[in-house]
């Protein structure tokens, strides 16, 4: 899949998660909206550094979150672990994780999962839409691999993570 099919397909979930904040009550505010595409997701600068932030933020009744929003085929089988994992590039991890130290904001990894089929995997996996607080994943890593992202990867056992809702209600 090309980097602009994969940008496309990541629109798409993010969209979805969008819509399905919305529809629990929170205002939306997409952290960026490019006419051009760089190659670059959203940033936060600080007076120290750049970050990568999360894709948008989310708030309502004095509640203001970070969701980070991950649109994925499947769930893949952790061969050592047979656990059912999912994950993100180990870099962006570690700026959401400064992110939460340094703004007033909690950060969520949203992942929506299709249920395909994943490398090595069984033939389908669960489907829905999965997170949960940074703060709360920090502590429940799975595993890590220096395989695939830029910089490796970081993994969560679906048992780390919420199911926060069903896929038929996402994709509706």
């Amino acid at each position: 899949m090309s980097f602009q099919e994969q940008l496309q397909k990541g629109q798409v979930g993010e969209s979805y998660i969008a819509q399905w904040l919305l529809s629990r009550n929170f205002n939306v505010l997409p952290v960026y909206e490019v006419e051009e595409n760089t190659g670059k997701g959203p940033r936060l600068f600080s007076p120290k550094e750049k970050l990568i932030a999360p894709d948008m933020l989310a708030f309502n009744d004095g509640k203001t979150l970070w969701i980070e929003a991950k649109h994925k085929e499947a769930f893949s089988m952790h061969r050592k672990t047979g656990r059912w994992v999912t994950g993100i590039d180990i870099r962006h991890y570690e700026d959401y994780c400064k992110v939460a130290d340094t703004t007033p904001y909690k950060v969520w990894l949203l992942f929506l999962q299709r249920g395909g089929h994943a490398k090595d995997s069984p033939e389908s996996s669960p489907s829905g839409l999965y997170g949960n607080e940074l703060g709360r994943l920090r502590q429940h890593e799975n595993h890590r691999h220096g395989n695939w992202g830029s910089s490796g990867m970081v993994y969560w056992a679906i048992e780390s993570l919420k199911k926060l809702a069903s896929l038929e209600a996402i994709v509706a």
